[in-house]
């Protein structure tokens, strides 16, 4: 089981990081400095919870249901913490747009959402063909 959730991480965190590069590039070099770096600083932050959310399940599945309580919740409480890590970043320097960096933080789910459309997609086109 680890193995696959090392290879959705490794799949959904390169797709991420390729796609804040590229949009964050693109960004900078048009000028929007504080938006392409705001996007990919949230991007980070993003694929970094997500990794830290993978790595923390297998504490909660083999806990005992109050150890599992507590690991859940401050497993939240500490992710939570990060993510506001670039927010507060965002909102204290001008280096940092803060919408991009929401949009960043948000990025992973957007390309897990998109990968699991995309197959429900291909699968409804074979079905039909």
């Amino acid at each position: 089981m680890l193995d696959e959730v090392r290879e959705t991480q490794k799949k959904y965190g390169s797709i991420a990081i390729v796609i804040a590069i590229v949009v964050g590039s693109i960004l900078i070099f048009n000028g929007y400095q504080p938006v392409g770096k705001g996007f990919i600083l949230g991007t980070l932050f993003s694929i970094l919870n997500f990794v830290l959310m993978a790595e923390s399940l297998a504490n909660r599945i083999s806990a005992d249901k109050r150890r599992a309580f507590f690991a859940a919740l401050g497993s939240i409480m500490f992710r939570y913490i990060l993510l506001a890590i670039p927010v507060i970043a965002a909102l204290k320097m001008e280096t940092f747009n803060l919408i991009a960096v929401v949009a960043g933080v948000f990025l992973v789910q957007l390309v897990i959402l998109s990968d699991h459309v995309k197959s429900h997609i291909v699968m409804m086109r074979n079905k039909h063909v």
